[in-house]
C-alpha cells in the first residue's frame, strides 16, 4: 500500500539506545526535520465549526464583549431593595401612592420569602448538602474505578506486547543463528572445494609431468586465493560477531 508506514522495532528486546551519541543522533534527526518542514496545510479544516461558543449564554456572551472591551463592571443594582416615595411632581396624586405602597407590599414579600429560604436551609440544609457529598463521593469512586480499569488494561496491553516482542525476539535470535550456522556451512562448503580444485589441478600437474607434458601451473595460480587470505577461525569469529545477540 502506497504511503504505509512499517515499524518494525521491537522496544522491548532492541538494544543500543542507551548507548553514547544515539540520543544525540535522534535530536539532530529532529532538529533537521523541523528545520526543513514547513506547514501549508490547515490540519483542523477536516475537524469542523468550533464547538466554543456552543454553550454561552447571551449575558455570557455580553460578559465576554465586555471583557474584550476592556470595560469596567457595573456596580451592583440596589434600586430593587429601594422604597422610594412618589416623585415631587405627583405627590398629590393617590395613583403615585398607591403604586409607591405596591411597591413596598413586593419588597415585603420578597424579603419574606428570602427569611423562608433561610429557615429551610437552617433545618434541611446540612442534609442536603451531606446527601450532595454522597452524590460527590459516589462519582469520585466511580472514577477511580474506572481509572482503576483503564490502567489494568493499559497494564494488559503493555503486558501482552511486551510477551509477544520476547517470543518474537526469541525467534529472530533463533533464526538469526540458524542464518550465521547456515553462512558458516556454506563458507567451510566453499573452502573445501577450492581445496579439492588445487588438490585435482595439483594431481593433473603431477599426472601431465609423469607423461611428459607440461604442467598448467597457471590454472593453479588463478584459482582464488581465499584459503590463504583468512583462516577459517577467523571467518567464523567474524560471523558470531556480526550476529551476536
Amino acid at each position: 500500500m502506497a504511503g504505509e508506514v512499517v515499524v518494525d522495532a521491537l522496544p522491548y528486546i532492541d538494544q543500543g539506545y542507551d548507548d553514547p551519541g544515539v540520543r544525540e543522533a535522534a535530536l539532530a534527526m529532529v532538529e533537521e526535520e523541523c528545520r526543513r518542514y514547513r506547514p501549508t496545510k490547515n490540519y483542523l479544516e477536516n475537524t469542523g465549526p468550533e464547538l466554543s461558543t456552543a454553550f454561552e449564554t447571551p449575558a455570557l456572551q455580553r460578559e465576554m464583549e465586555r471583557v474584550q472591551q476592556r470595560l469596567p463592571m457595573e456596580p451592583l443594582s440596589m434600586k430593587r431593595y429601594e422604597l422610594p416615595p412618589p416623585p415631587a411632581g405627583r405627590l398629590g396624586e393617590p395613583t403615585a401612592w398607591s403604586e409607591a405602597v405596591d411597591n413596598s407590599h413586593a419588597q415585603l414579600s420578597h424579603q419574606a420569602t428570602r427569611v423562608l429560604n433561610l429557615e429551610l436551609q437552617l433545618h434541611y440544609g446540612t442534609e442536603a448538602w451531606r446527601s450532595y457529598l454522597n452524590v460527590l463521593q459516589a462519582l469520585v469512586a466511580r472514577s477511580q474505578n474506572e481509572h482503576t480499569q483503564l490502567r489494568k488494561q493499559i497494564a494488559a496491553v503493555n503486558w501482552e506486547r511486551k510477551r509477544s516482542q520476547t517470543a518474537s525476539g526469541a525467534r529472530l535470535r533463533a533464526l538469526r543463528r540458524r542464518w550465521a550456522q547456515l553462512v558458516s556451512d556454506n563458507y567451510r562448503l566453499e573452502r573445501a572445494i577450492m581445496q579439492l580444485e588445487i588438490q585435482l589441478e595439483k594431481a593433473k600437474g603431477q599426472t601431465m609431468a609423469e607423461d611428459g607434458e607440461g604442467a598448467d601451473m597457471e590454472a593453479v595460480k588463478l584459482l582464488p586465493d581465499k584459503l590463504n587470505s583468512e583462516s577459517e577461525k577467523e571467518v567464523q569469529k567474524k560471523i558470531e560477531d556480526m550476529f551476536a545477540d
